[in-house]
């Protein structure tokens, strides 16, 4: 069982793995964010050139 347990809290992959994905959220907040501000700023010229247009 002592063998069992010292295993089980020498082990790294789960730590490494959760890393990962922290990794993968925080990109992923900067591309949503990024998207966002585009879109709103694309949404803003495509109505002052509809407003142009008429």
């Amino acid at each position: 069982m002592r063998r069992l347990l010292k295993s089980f809290f020498q082990d790294q992959s789960g730590a490494t793995a959760i890393e990962y994905c922290l990794i993968a959220m925080g990109i992923s907040i900067v591309i949503v964010g990024a998207v966002n501000g585009v879109g709103g700023a694309l949404s803003t010229k495509f109505g002052t050139v509809s407003t142009s247009l008429k």
